[in-house]
């Protein structure tokens, strides 16, 4: 066996001995000859930080809870909705409107009593992510967003983590690890964030296995780091089509001058450079309702499960819909994220609508 995170194989690991009910329990790996007590020493020595526990953290955090990973955090600060069942295993409909980061470390204790797990009801942000990663030996990301990848980016090369990435889009997913014995980070792949917004899967859909796959993928790439299995996908990017079962792998090479000594001043991502509309929350459109007109972009599938009436036209008709908007009414434009209803302002402003325009912060997601 190879090198690994902890140093040689069964190096001071005397005090981390199994219990009879851990033999029981983890009986398949020890008759791994790659794996066997001394793996499972290592995984029960081992610390994992999951960034999120929507559709990749899910399975990801099942399958390490299983494979004995001794001490599992889990960062979420979102609550669960109807709409994540569909994909997030973890939890069922009683947890509906419950904390993410509690309902999964109650469930994961159920899979695994022989381990610690963790919540942390708090979503990752710069003023938490170094102390967070200094408590754990390898972060695993299950975030949806670039803001969020960029900052687990940054603060595990800057606490020296390995950082096990995974990202789905429709029938696509992909898989890689970065920061892996000096290997290249995720800005060697990608050296800045975009400058359109990427829709997630609250926007477009996404195969509901296609997480499970990935996150599998996730967990299995965390077993063999801590094991030191050859072949980590260090230096490499797995995509992997779900329905044609295509995959390819691409080689990544390490940018040496890419420097990362400190967290970004900011990690949010502003698509519009020349930004020429107000924000408004829905309580500031609830004081004065009268003086807005609503205009909802999202698709007729979201608007039918859930709205707040108003002038309803998804975004893909919008460019041809133009003449039923009012004219000089103020358009409070909204969608579920906050995302589309930028782009809506956007389509207006290029056709030179004179509404004055305004986008609902945060979506309609962020008040339901």
């Amino acid at each position: 066996m190879a090198l690994n995170l902890f140093g040689k194989i069964g190096k001071n690991l005397s005090e981390m001995q199994l219990s009879k009910n851990e033999y029981k329990h983890y009986s398949r790996h020890l008759l791994l000859d790659e794996i066997g007590e001394s793996g499972q020493h290592l995984l029960k020595k081992s610390k994992v930080l999951v960034i999120g526990a929507g559709g990749l953290g899910c399975p990801t955090l099942l399958y390490l809870t299983a494979a004995g990973v001794g001490e599992i955090g889990i960062v979420d600060n979102d609550k669960v909705e109807v709409s994540n069942l569909q994909r997030q295993i973890l939890y069922t409909v009683e947890d509906i409107g419950k904390s993410k980061s509690h309902c999964a470390a109650m469930r994961l204790k159920k899979l695994n009593p022989h381990i610690k797990i963790t919540g942390h009801n708090e979503f990752l942000n710069k003023n938490n992510a170094l102390s967070l990663f200094k408590n754990y030996d390898i972060i695993v990301d299950g975030s949806d967003n670039f803001a969020t990848r960029y900052l687990t980016n940054d603060a595990a090369v800057i606490t020296d983590r390995p950082f096990v990435y995974g990202a789905i889009h429709k029938f696509e997913g992909q898989v890689s690890v970065f920061n892996y014995l000096n290997g290249p980070t995720y800005r060697c792949l990608y050296q800045s964030p975009p400058q359109e917004h990427i829709p997630n899967c609250s926007e477009i859909g996404v195969l509901g296995v296609l997480p499970g796959i990935i996150g599998a993928f996730q967990a299995n790439e965390v077993i063999k780091i801590i094991c030191g299995l050859e072949e980590v996908l260090s230096g490499t990017l797995l995509i992997f089509q779900a329905k044609t079962y295509q995959t390819n792998k691409l080689k990544i090479l390490k940018n040496e001058r890419i420097n990362i000594s400190s967290l970004q001043e900011s990690y949010s991502i502003n698509c519009d450079s020349q930004q020429s509309y107000q924000e408004l929350t829905w309580q500031e459109y609830k004081k004065n309702k009268t003086e807005y007109l609503l205009l909802d972009v999202r698709s007729a599938q979201e608007y039918f499960l859930a709205n707040r009436g108003g002038l309803h036209i998804p975004i893909d008709e919008l460019p041809q819909k133009l003449k039923e908007i009012p004219a000089g009414k103020n358009l409070l434009v909204c969608c579920q994220s906050g995302a589309r209803s930028k782009k809506a302002i956007r389509i207006l402003q290029e056709n030179k609508m004179g509404n004055k325009l305004f986008n609902l912060k945060g979506g309609l997601a962020a008040y339901q």
